[in-house]
């Protein structure tokens, strides 16, 4: 009887099945997961801060990295702790709802950053290889509905073992959840299957596809270069050519730090793959305890890749945490010249837009002047000079500026000063036609508001002595 008892209060106690390995190897897995998921929550946690607090680093195309830390740093949190508790345990024992969860957001979280990462390497391909048609087309709005796309789509994947197809079980030394691959049943390789097409080998297969047109673009760009930059007759197309060039570059820049990010991601979760498929193909019993169980912990080392490489390779990202974070601008080696450097440049930008629009608003009014001051001249006869320069203007010498526009002069009414005159009201409406304004034949044009006034009266008397008369 208190043998039967004992038993019944051991599976009670521990549920799920551990196995028989050294403590060391539980301890070693425990203290590398407590490192990675330290690492991956700071990372992570800065990428996000450096990302949302910079102005030059909050664009569309950049809520996709924003959203692939969000992944990583929710990986961290929901793993790292559950994993190091068991593995100082040396089994699972949060039972087995907590083992459904577990398993629930390893695979969630997983997924989404592998579609986050497509979706990254798509936005690059459109910006490298089709630049005129993808400007404008990334909002924001798009952007979020992007993500919300991506997270329903992870979610769809994650929850089938919910309701009966396959299952989340401990795995590999029993202190972690996964989904169960090690079965082989119809139900299971099923999803197993079908998970791996759609959620591993499909988006692989676009990143492969986006970044072979991407290399290729480059390819065509540096040999077109190269061509122009080579002639002596066409200076000015190839300084066009080479901005062009350079404009490119800075897209593969950033286009090389996400294949980076991609290729460790792959490469993370590639040996945890092979396991599964062994599984799929009927051979689990091949597989030993370590073999499930180190293929996972890399997998989960995929979360600390993205804020390690942004921290290495880009530079406004370095600078941001320089200039947020100053105590982590001695870490990454930012010399606080690039910081002032970076805010005038930024400074520079802004006086140029607003240069460019003060200009565009001073042209308008200029040309709205003439247009006006034309129309207030109706008797103006050309000088021969002014004839000679009009002619000129066909041999291309002087800057022009063309105006065709309605003119309708309004009524003007003027009191004469004989009180037995009647009034008179003179209303004129025509079209000016186009006329060339040289940058030498403005003068022959009264330009100013003095100008206008003058104008304007010498109409209205002339208007008044024709109605005298």
């Amino acid at each position: 009887m208190f043998t039967c008892l004992r038993i019944v209060l051991q599976v009670a106690v521990v549920p799920f099945p551990t196995v028989d390995v050294p403590d060391h190897a539980h301890y070693t897995i425990g203290s590398v997961i407590l490192a990675i998921g330290i690492t991956g929550m700071v990372g992570n946690f800065l990428v996000i801060y450096a990302f949302s607090r910079s102005r030059s680093l909050r664009t569309p195309a950049n809520m996709f990295v924003i959203n692939l830390a969000i992944t990583d740093l929710l990986m961290c949190v929901t793993q790292t702790p559950t994993f190091f508790a068991t593995s100082m345990y040396k089994r699972w024992i949060f039972g087995e709802k907590a083992c459904e969860l577990y398993a629930f957001c390893g695979a969630l979280f997983g997924i989404c950053s592998m579609i986050t990462l497509t979706v990254i390497a798509v936005d690059r391909y459109f910006v490298i290889t089709r630049p005129l048609t993808s400007i404008g087309i990334l909002t924001q709005k798009r952007a979020l509905l992007i993500l919300v796309a991506a997270w329903a789509y992870s979610l769809g994947w994650s929850l089938p073992p919910f309701f009966g197809w396959s299952a989340y079980v401990p795995e590999g030394l029993m202190t972690s959840c996964t989904w169960n691959y090690m079965t082989f049943t119809p139900s299971v390789r099923a999803y197993t299957m079908l998970l791996f097409t759609f959620v591993f080998f499909l988006p692989l297969f676009i990143i492969i596809f986006c970044y072979a047109f991407i290399f290729r673009a480059i390819r065509t760009t540096n040999q077109a270069v190269g061509k122009i930059s080579g002639s002596v007759h066409s200076h000015g197309s190839s300084r066009d050519s080479v901005k062009g060039f350079q404009r490119l570059q800075n897209e593969w820049k950033m286009a090389k730090i996400a294949l980076i990010v991609i290729l460790l991601y792959v490469i993370s979760w590639s040996p945890y793959s092979i396991v599964a498929l062994i599984a799929f193909a009927g051979h689990a019993d091949m597989l030993t305890p370590y073999m499930n169980s180190v293929p996972a912990v890399i997998a989960k080392a995929s979360a600390i890749h993205n804020p390690i490489i942004y921290a290495i390779t880009h530079p406004k990202y370095r600078v941001a945490l320089a200039k947020y974070i100053p105590c982590l601008g001695v870490l990454l080696c930012v010399h606080p010249r690039d910081l002032r450097s970076t805010t005038s440049s930024f400074m520079s930008t802004r006086r140029s837009t607003v240069t460019s629009q003060a200009s565009d608003i001073s042209s308008q009014i200029r040309r709205c002047e003439i247009t006006l001051n034309t129309a207030e001249l109706p008797d103006f006869k050309p000088s021969s000079s002014f004839k000679s320069k009009m002619k000129s203007h066909d041999s291309g010498i002087f800057e022009k500026t063309s105006c065709d526009t309605d003119i309708s002069t309004p009524g003007v009414s003027e009191h004469s000063s004989n009180p037995n005159s009647r009034d008179v009201m003179r209303s004129t409406s025509g079209r000016i036609p186009s006329i060339v304004v040289t940058s030498e034949s403005t003068a022959f044009l009264p330009v100013g508001r003095s100008g206008s006034r003058t104008a304007h009266s010498k109409a209205a008397n002339s208007n008044t002595e024709v109605g005298s008369g």
